[in-house]
């Protein structure tokens, strides 16, 4: 039976005093579509040390609270809500206000689970306590693939319909304009560096392909947060001149640099999604994935795949895709098609369906 009507939601826009990463830009293509929806329903409210000015003023985002990070989130954001009559809250970005009842909290993945290893001892205390109080008190949870879904169900005894996927996606049409076929001399990564994105096998890889004389410039974008992130297992090779850190770029560098690759490696352990390959496929760039966690499910037939725990087999990869013309043609036909199955629109839109049926007992 359907419940009372969600009227008037709340977004929790904490994300906008963040760097953007995957889960941020999920927040923000989501928020602003469900802005562009329905204007009236959402209201957003983020804490005063916000970073995206222009998106917030896209969002016409409510400053509230005193506090910033996770104090805004448990204290101020919690408190604010009660002023407004315990209204739905929708969190976008893994965390939540614990005791604050009436939301429905995102979760993306579970890493912590899987590679515990990687994040710093507050992190996983804290993050930990938030997943546990979130997934047994929000009145249902969004996550981003049915790979994160069945995680979610593993780790925390979810019910299935508890548990409603929405996707990512990449902005295709714009990315389509930036496609130039101007392919320079490197391969092309791009994430956080953490452990389960693997990337000092790739290093090694080159430094096989290397020895066959195939000599491969290897470029990362993506920064390390010592805050996050332990630094145990990371160990990527800063003497080996073949290979170029480029830090955070902004999103027009960040476009351009996938463009001009020769090919977009992705030999990460552990993905809830993985936004980057789509992003990849959507400049044209064949790609070279895992053949683990969420990644067949996002990239179907339109990416070459590895055993990311098999170093040889990443190094025959990324030759075969360098090397077979024909097969380069058809990764970027096949990547151009496959990125239609996803739209921040269409994941929008789910996100108000599942919102009109939220029945009181969710």
């Amino acid at each position: 039976m359907i419940g009372k009507s969600y009227n008037k939601i709340f977004v929790n826009c904490r994300f906008l005093t963040q760097k953007i990463t995957g889960s941020q830009r999920f927040a923000i293509e989501i928020s602003k579509q469900l802005r562009k929806l329905q204007p009236e329903r959402f209201v957003f409210v983020a804490p005063k040390n916000v970073i995206h000015w222009d998106i917030a003023k896209e969002l016409d985002v409510k400053i509230v609270g005193i506090n910033t990070g996770h104090l805004w989130e448990q204290i101020d954001l919690p408190l604010y809500l009660k002023k407004q009559g315990n209204p739905l809250i929708i969190n976008l970005v893994n965390t939540a206000p614990l005791f604050y009842l009436n939301k429905i909290v995102t979760i993306h993945d579970v890493s912590m689970h899987r590679f515990p290893k990687q994040y710093s001892f507050l992190f996983l205390f804290w993050y930990k306590i938030n997943y546990y109080f979130n997934t047994k008190f929000s009145l249902i949870i969004f996550t981003v693939s049915n790979f994160s879904k069945n995680e979610l169900m593993y780790f925390y005894k979810i019910k299935p319909n508890k548990i409603f996927v929405i996707n990512n996606a990449v902005d295709h049409v714009k990315f389509n304009k930036l496609y130039k076929n101007e392919r320079e001399d490197y391969i092309l990564s791009v994430s956080s560096l953490s452990i389960n994105k693997n990337f000092y096998s790739v290093i090694k890889a080159i430094n096989i392909l290397k020895k066959k004389k195939l000599n491969i410039k290897y470029k990362i974008i993506g920064t390390f947060n010592e805050k996050l992130f332990s630094n145990k297992g990371v160990e990527l090779n800063n003497t080996n001149n073949n290979i170029e850190y480029l830090g955070y770029l902004p999103d027009d560098k960040m476009f351009e640099t996938y463009s001009n690759a020769l090919l977009f490696i992705y030999p990460s352990f552990y993905e809830g999604f993985g936004i980057p390959p789509l992003e990849a496929m959507a400049c044209g760039c064949p790609c070279v994935v895992s053949n683990t966690a969420s990644l067949p499910e996002v990239c179907g037939d339109a990416a070459y795949y590895v055993n990311p725990y098999d170093v040889e087999d990443i190094a025959r990869g990324i030759e075969k895709v360098l090397t077979d013309e024909n097969l380069r043609e058809e990764l970027i036909k096949k990547g151009f098609e496959n990125i239609k199955r996803f739209s921040w629109e269409k994941s929008a839109r789910k996100v108000i369906e599942v919102l009109d049926n939220l029945s009181i007992d969710s």
